[in-house]
């Protein structure tokens, strides 16, 4: 358990799966770490795909990678 102002929102709305550096965007959300380990164990178990009930793009995936380094403390 991590709090909120550490994961990251992934949104799904009507055009498509993308990253809300806000948090408040319209459509079904879900927090995730950006941590290493923390990524990889969210690929291996594809547990974006079961939560979405949708394949996820690998770009997701590679944004989600870059943003430890680029993520600012809201």
């Amino acid at each position: 358990m991590l709090p909120k102002s550490e994961l990251v929102r992934i949104v799904k709305t009507e055009e498509g799966l993308k990253i809300d550096p806000t948090g408040k965007a319209d459509g079904r959300g879900a927090y995730v770490c950006t941590d290493g380990e923390c990524l990889k164990k969210i690929v291996k178990t594809k547990r974006l795909e079961k939560v979405f009930h949708t394949q996820i793009p690998t770009e997701i995936y590679e944004k989600l990678q870059e943003l430890p380094s680029n993520m600012e403390v809201r």
